[in-house]
């Protein structure tokens, strides 16, 4: 018990000690303590801070040294090429971005300047001066919905109360819709799309702004049905339906589903329509966009987003009647070397007859635009500095 008590008064001693003053183990024989009055702080401190900033001093130089030595050296000419674009990321030019883009566009003789869709034609121009090449202005491209079947046109087969969302809502069943090829219509296009080019119209069916799509395909990759395509939008006649059903079933799970019934192939006068897998595809090199198939379909399945007028002749006819053996639909008559007469009742709108009429006498813009456009193959933008 006494030596309990002996080494706690032992141990006080040295904490009375320690108060007094700074306790320094000594290593060697015995193990013996030395006790100093104070430590000297601030040299410590002072040391340590030279040795901190001699040994920063040193690596640096060797940081900036390897950095330099082993640089990797970048064409200016990217940042350049890298601010003309849209910086909307929206794969496009078929980049992972726009940074990779620019780089591939300076360092690849391939890889062409008029990628950036987004970034217009102005830009592809200024992209084409900074790099030597053409610009090769493609025609302009917009998303289209190949589906007409609506609420209002098309059956559904339960009830769906999950997720809005085509992805989500795929999976309980392959969808709603009746069609199983058709649009689901729970708008996940609308959501992915960058530009807000696309809006959920009211019959439950996308509705694409030409205005603001970029044809960055998106949506293309979203839409879990594939009923969304990249075409010229120049080429305004299509087939709005993506089914693959016989005829009887499609009737029943659609009102302007396709019945492959032909006769728009029939009536195609560039012979740019045909029916496979019980499908009418229209084939957008061929077609002329007359719209006579969109006339003549029974189940008004193809849809005509041209806005088409009535063609009237002026006083400049002579008569020669081209247009008169032109049109699809006789609509034009009159005598040769008078002037002929279009018959509002008949007339499609389709335009070929003043593609045709070889002194520009049909007044009014209908479609021959349209049709020149169509029939005519996209130009190569000459190179700054050549002559034209």
């Amino acid at each position: 018990m006494y030596d309990v008590y002996k080494t706690a008064v032992d141990i006080i001693d040295i904490i009375r000690l320690a108060d007094v003053a700074q306790i320094l183990p000594q290593i060697g024989v015995g193990a013996e303590i030395e006790a100093r009055e104070y430590i000297d702080i601030w040299a410590i401190l002072r040391y340590s801070l030279i040795f901190l900033v001699g040994m920063g001093a040193v690596f640096g130089f060797i940081l900036a040294f390897a950095a330099k030595k082993f640089a990797i050296r970048t064409d200016p000419r990217i940042d350049e090429v890298n601010e003309l674009l849209a910086h909307a990321h929206c794969g496009a030019c078929g980049f992972a971005g726009c940074e990779q883009y620019a780089a591939a566009v300076v360092n690849d003789p391939e890889v062409s300047p008029a990628l950036c869709i987004p970034a217009g034609e102005r830009a592809a121009l200024k992209i084409a001066e900074l790099t030597g090449k053409k610009a090769d202005i493609k025609e302009k491209r917009v998303a289209r919905i190949m589906c007409g079947g609506g609420l209002s046109k098309a059956s559904k087969r339960y009830k769906y109360e999950g997720v809005p969302d085509c992805r989500s809502a795929i999976i309980s069943g392959g969808g709603d819709k009746s069609c199983v090829y058709g649009c689901i219509g729970y708008g996940t296009c609308e959501k992915v799309c960058p530009f807000e080019a696309i809006k959920m119209g009211k019959d439950g069916l996308p509705v694409v702004d030409e205005d603001k799509c970029v044809a960055c395909g998106k949506c293309v990759a979203a839409c879990p049905k594939k009923v969304i395509e990249i075409m010229p939008a120049a080429k305004a006649v299509l087939v709005a339906c993506h089914s693959g059903d016989k005829a009887a079933d499609t009737r029943s799970n659609c009102n302007v589903g396709c019945i492959a019934c032909g006769i728009c192939v029939k009536t195609c006068p560039f012979g740019a329509v045909s029916v496979e897998n019980n499908l009418s595809r229209i084939d957008p090199e061929k077609c002329r966009v007359c719209g006579l198939c969109a006339a003549k379909c029974p189940t008004r399945t193809i849809a005509d987003f041209i806005p088409r007028t009535k063609a009237s002749i002026n006083d400049s006819c002579i008569g020669c009647g081209i247009c008169k053996k032109t049109c699809p639909v006789e609509a034009i008559s009159g005598e040769p070397k008078q002037k002929h007469l279009v018959s509002a009742r008949k007339c499609i709108g389709c335009g070929l007859c003043a593609v045709k009429c070889p002194v520009q006498a049909f007044d009014g813009v209908f479609n021959a635009e349209q049709v020149r456009a169509a029939k005519k193959k996209p130009k190569e933008a000459p190179a700054f500095g050549a002559r034209v």
